[in-house]
């Protein structure tokens, strides 16, 4: 698990051209070339041959244009937190961090949207917003960049409410393979212009363009924000109530899902003491009216499935304290093993199916020997299980990549998908293909040769 694949160095002529294009913001350090070799997946590392440190689209032009006339491949790099393998360097190449293309370029508080670099993180967009009153709501959980959050159509704990990244972008400035700059729509909130190549590019983690701009939707901050724990005899109960909560229409910001084994290591990473039950936490936004009103109807029809328990919070300290478990829930997964290396599984299916999906897959881990945590933005059917597996045991991998193939055949059987979230990346190349079928992967494989003939945006992955 832990062999890295040395690249090949870049040719003479293109390293002499990127040193007078970057001067020391190109580099080939060893270690910080492994760093940029990974993100936080399980799989081999694969270290670029050189980091440009990028610090705007013009440079990256240049930059891309060079790599093309040398075919040389090109990897994004935003802030690593990526699970699928997206940001290993197979080919070796040139690896393009942009983390210092991270200005806010406009806000427009009229019309809900906003302009930013790719190396923009969402908390550092929301604490700019924070005082205009407004918010972008896409949460992955990691403070990841949304250059990367594009790339991998991130969505997360609000995404029952608000969508994902997909829903959440107007227009995206990129650049292709060859260097040429192209712009994907407008700030208008809808188009009938073409083809939707916004949508394309989001989602195709790297692999059709380099991402300069992105335009946003914004929302105003919630008047009143209302957060709910509740717990449950069983997490078919509990999943029972979600889908009951979603055809009653309740308008819920959050809705996610803690197994019993998921608190237990919570409880012993925090040293909380939080029943070691299913749970449900909630969260409504809207007026101090409407968020009491809809959580009351929370209330009464969780209570029909076995909920209890009932905890509530409105101010900001309660909501934090309310809301820690989860936060805390992938560090506490990684903490059960001593030196333990983050694993994530990540299907999605139709909500009428979670509940039985889930306890297929808890029966399956038991089956195994392992009580390995489950957590779920439930309220859109996608779950994880947060493996911790040692470096260089091979065993458990073994079993992780055993378990999570019945799991996703589960969820492709009940209509679902093989990633929610996190992607395709190296893992899924193989699942995509039962997902999807032959002539459909026929099509994307024609767009990435329109897009990239040569190859050499993120090679190896999604095919």
């Amino acid at each position: 698990m832990t062999t890295q694949i040395q690249p090949q160095p870049l040719a003479p002529s293109l390293l002499d051209a990127l040193n007078i294009l970057l001067g020391q913001r190109l580099c080939t350090h060893h270690t910080v070339l492994l760093q940029h070799g990974h993100g936080e997946s399980h799989h081999q590392p694969a270290p670029p041959a050189a980091i440009a440190y990028v610090n705007s689209a013009d440079e990256l032009t240049e930059i891309a244009r060079l790599c093309h006339q040398h075919r040389t491949p090109m990897t994004a790099f935003g802030a690593g937190t990526s699970v699928e393998g997206q940001l290993q360097c197979v080919a070796g190449g040139l690896c393009i961090d942009f983390s210092q293309m991270n200005r806010i370029i406009e806000v427009n508080e009229a019309d809900l949207n906003c302009a930013v670099e790719p190396g923009v993180t969402r908390e550092q967009l929301n604490l700019h917003l924070r005082d205009k009153g407004l918010f972008f709501p896409v949460d992955p959980g990691a403070n990841a960049t949304l250059g990367g959050m594009v790339a991998t159509g991130a969505s997360g704990t609000t995404t029952v409410r608000y969508g994902g990244m997909k829903h959440n972008v107007l227009s995206l400035n990129a650049v292709l393979a060859n260097g040429e700059p192209i712009v994907t729509g407008t700030a208008a909130r809808k188009s009938s212009a073409g083809y939707n190549l916004t949508e394309l590019i989001i989602g195709s983690e790297g692999t059709l363009a380099l991402i300069t701009e992105i335009r946003l939707k914004l929302y105003g901050i919630p008047e009143h924000v209302l957060a709910a724990r509740i717990q449950f005899p069983s997490v078919h109960q509990a999943v029972s109530s979600v889908m009951d909560m979603m055809q009653h229409g309740l308008p819920v910001a959050r809705l996610e899902l803690l197994d019993e084994f998921a608190l237990k290591a919570v409880n012993q990473y925090c040293g909380s003491q939080y029943p070691q039950q299913p749970t449900l936490f909630i969260e409504f936004h809207g007026s101090s009216t409407s968020t009491q009103e809809h959580a009351q109807q929370a209330q009464y029809i969780c209570q029909e499935y076995g909920g209890s328990d009932f905890a509530w919070a409105s101010t900001e300290a309660d909501k934090k304290r309310m809301w820690h478990a989860r936060h805390n829930a992938y560090y506490a997964a990684l903490a059960q093993v001593p030196n333990g290396q983050g694993w994530v599984t990540d299907v999605c299916v139709p909500i009428s199916h979670l509940a039985q999906c889930i306890e297929d897959t808890r029966q399956d881990l038991s089956d195994q020997g392992l009580d390995i945590p489950i957590v779920g933005h439930v309220g859109d059917g996608n779950f994880h299980l947060l493996f911790s597996i040692p470096p260089d045991n091979h065993t458990l991998l073994r079993q992780a990549l055993d378990i999570n193939q019945r799991l996703i055949q589960r969820a492709l059987a009940a209509g679902g998908t093989c990633t929610g979230e996190h992607g395709i990346g190296l893992g899924k190349k193989h699942y995509l293909q039962q997902e999807k079928g032959e002539s459909t992967i026929t099509i994307m494989k024609g767009i990435k040769q329109t897009f990239d003939p040569l190859n050499l945006l993120n090679p190896g992955k999604i095919f």
